[in-house]
């Protein structure tokens, strides 16, 4: 059965970098587009960045960008997300998730995304 599992999360210090994966179980990851959302304690969950699987597109929401990068490895079948300069506001539980990056930012997101992984645990401190 198709399945997303999330690994890479751990506790580190501000400027520190992670990389988490998004790996695929089940079906040819190349062939969807995979979101990462986050989310922080006492907050809603926010849509971080996706990969379009049409053209490779890659998005990402405004307090991430030039830090954050998310490319697919093919061997692995994952998408990951590379984190740099961390920040204690990165701080999260993060899912990657399959469905459309035009649904990234919607607030009826959980609509549009069919599959998601159980997630993984980002601890950034100051």
């Amino acid at each position: 059965q198709v399945e997303l599992v999330e690994s890479g999360g751990g506790l580190v210090q501000a400027g520190d970098s992670l990389r988490l994966s998004c790996e695929g179980f089940a079906f040819r990851i190349n062939d969807f587009s995979i979101a990462w959302f986050r989310q922080a304690p006492g907050k809603e969950r926010e849509g971080v960045s996706c990969m379009s699987s049409s053209d490779g597109s890659r998005y990402y929401r405004d307090s991430v960008k030039g830090r954050f990068t998310i490319s697919r490895d093919n061997a692995k079948n994952s998408v990951d997300l590379q984190m740099n300069s961390l920040k204690p506001e990165d701080t999260g539980r993060y899912y990657c998730a399959m469905g459309p990056c035009s649904h990234l930012y919607s607030g009826d997101y959980y609509l549009h995304y069919d599959y998601w992984g159980r997630g993984t645990q980002v601890a950034v401190s100051s």
